[in-house]
């Protein structure tokens, strides 16, 4: 059974950058499709980085340019470079996974009722 595990957020200034990790435990990388989704207080969860099952990657457009998404199957680990933080990339940090064979565009905008696996998240706060 695939259990997701993030890791690597924290606080930082507006400017600064993070690298998020997703552990894919109990399970090979290379049978999912994935991505990474953010919660802000008070806001709906939102897909903004995702990678299909042959490898082509998505962003929403207020991160393009910013984050790059990659994976490392011998780590079996999902990445999120994150460049160039601003305040408004405060937010919960979540890792998820689905079996299906899929775009990156099915990933990102699943939501979270269509996406099988979900890690519990990493907190990225951004100040100015």
């Amino acid at each position: 059974l695939l259990h997701l595990v993030e890791s690597g957020g924290g606080s930082v200034q507006a400017g600064g950058s993070l690298r998020l990790s997703c552990l894919f435990s109990g399970a090979n990388i290379t049978d999912y499709c994935m991505g990474w989704y953010r919660q802000a207080p008070g806001k709906e969860r939102e897909g903004i980085a995702a990678m299909g099952s042959n490898g082509d990657t998505t962003y929403v457009h207020f991160v393009k340019g910013r984050f790059t998404i990659s994976k490392d199957n011998a780590k079996n680990t999902l990445y999120l470079q994150m460049n160039n933080l601003k305040p408004e990339d405060t937010a919960m940090y979540f890792c998820t996974a689905d079996s299906a064979r899929a775009s990156a565009d099915y990933v990102l905008y699943s939501g979270y009722n269509g996406m099988d696996y979900w890690g519990k998240g990493t907190l990225v706060t951004c100040s100015s």
